[in-house]
């Protein structure tokens, strides 16, 4: 190995530890599974190592950062994986950019040379040649500006959406299969029926609460149940009921190791089939958080679970109405419900760039959505300009020399990820990652 190979390999290392330390403290078992899942391949390890890309970026010159679209509200982690579909707040089943938990605020072009990475990283992973990954990340990138662009254009920001009237190929298909989804099917699969009630099924992943505990979960379910916008918190006086808590483990590569219950409540009637799964999530640090040197920014924040809810609606059109925060013991949890209408965009099926590029199309669009469009109670006041414009007045007249950048960015950063993930798995093995052996 030469030396510049064994400098990454140690910087890699320490960019791990400085970030999962505690966590990896308090379950290595949950780390070596979450590292193991890692090794996989390139992909698989750049998902799980958003803190080194953001480490990468630390003393990068972005040339699309100004005072206003250098700190806008971005999703920290967008990759191909993070998009699937869910049920909004108005009852309809929406494709659209998933996972807030790296959320906060940055320049929006990070989101976009993450993204392009990743699509170079899959695209290698295909056996693409790059020639083709270029012309999709374009496709990507135009659609997106396109899409921003009509944003500030028009006054009602919600002109876009991927829904079940308007969506075509691998995304229509998957939101019918969401449609098939139901609340009891999710119900039965986590449950079991004992004295005419629902309770959590015990078993692999599950953990029994002593009564102190149990108690300490209720409470912070009586102080999100306070925070819930009031016109997202439902009325019914059973709604909240709890039936039963339990902690969890075996969250994904991002969540490893975060503390986790799931808590069941009642529901909009005392029906069994109304039951609702809340997850009660202990925040993480977002990984954009550890270049951003703005104390304004980060002392807006209550905590880490305040921070995530925050930002998913200040990013997310009509989200989750059961979407919260709360505290445990001090430290911060993000609160929404367990869906069945959460699905996945599966790519292992897409491998032609004839049907890939339309999906891109429609993720570009999904994009600037997220980057242009609040919910309605985003009562934020981190980001008071309309980013649509602050993007149209950088990217204006310069279209070609911006996508050509970020283009260029995701290749290159595609090849060092490939790289990274080598060395991450000799320095793996070889039990150079403090507290998490590979035995």
């Amino acid at each position: 190995m030469d030396d510049a190979d064994s400098t990454r390999r140690r910087r890699i290392v320490e960019v791990l530890v400085e970030t999962f330390a505690d966590l990896m403290e308090a379950d290595p078992s949950a780390f070596r599974t979450k590292f193991r899942k890692m090794a996989a391949n390139p992909f698989a390890f750049y998902r799980g190592s958003a803190c080194l890309f953001y480490d990468d970026l630390r003393d990068f010159d972005d040339p699309w950062a100004d005072e206003r679209t250098g700190r806008v509200w971005i999703h920290g982690d967008l990759h191909l994986e993070n998009f699937g579909t869910y049920m909004n707040s108005e009852g309809t089943l929406v494709f659209d950019v998933n996972d807030f938990d790296e959320a906060y605020v940055g320049h929006f072009s990070w989101d976009l040379r993450r993204f392009v990475a990743s699509l170079a990283l899959m695209g290698w992973q295909k056996a693409l040649p790059e020639s083709d990954v270029r012309e999709l990340a374009e496709t990507y990138l135009r659609s997106y500006v396109e899409q921003v662009l009509q944003y500030a254009r028009e006054e009602e920001d919600e002109a876009y959406a991927l829904r079940l009237d308007n969506s075509r190929g691998a995304i229509h298909d998957l939101l019918l299969s969401a449609r098939l989804a139901t609340r009891v099917s999710l119900l039965e699969s986590v449950t079991v029926l004992e004295d005419f009630d629902r309770h959590f099924r015990r078993g692999r992943g599950v953990r029994e609460l002593e009564e102190a505990e149990r108690a300490t979960v209720r409470e912070a379910v009586e102080k999100y149940v306070e925070r819930v916008p009031r016109s997202k918190r439902s009325t019914r006086p059973v709604f909240y009921r709890i039936k039963d808590a339990v902690g969890r483990k075996g969250f994904g590569i991002g969540s490893a190791g975060l503390p986790a219950y799931n808590v069941l409540i009642e529901g909009a009637s005392q029906a069994l089939e109304n039951d609702i799964v809340l997850s009660l999530k202990q925040g993480n640090v977002a990984a954009p958080s550890r270049i951003v040197d703005e104390p304004g920014v980060r002392e807006y924040f209550e905590h880490e679970g305040h921070r995530t809810a925050v930002s998913q609606r200040a990013l997310q059109v009509h989200t989750d109405p059961l979407l919260g925060y709360t505290e445990i013991d001090g430290t911060g949890f993000v609160v929404a419900e367990l869906s069945p209408y959460e699905l996945d965009l599966d790519w292992s099926d897409l491998t032609e760039p004839e049907d890939i590029a339309p999906l891109l199309e429609d993720l570009g669009r999904a994009t600037a959505k997220v980057h242009c469009v609040s919910d309605e109670d985003s009562d934020q006041t981190l980001v008071t300009f309309q980013t649509e414009d602050a993007i149209q007045n950088v990217v204006d007249g310069r279209l070609d020399e911006f996508v050509g950048e970020i283009v260029d960015f995701g290749i290159a950063y595609a090849e060092v990820s490939r790289k990274d993930h080598q060395l991450f798995v000799d320095a793996f093995r070889e039990g150079e990652i403090a507290g998490v052996s590979a035995t």
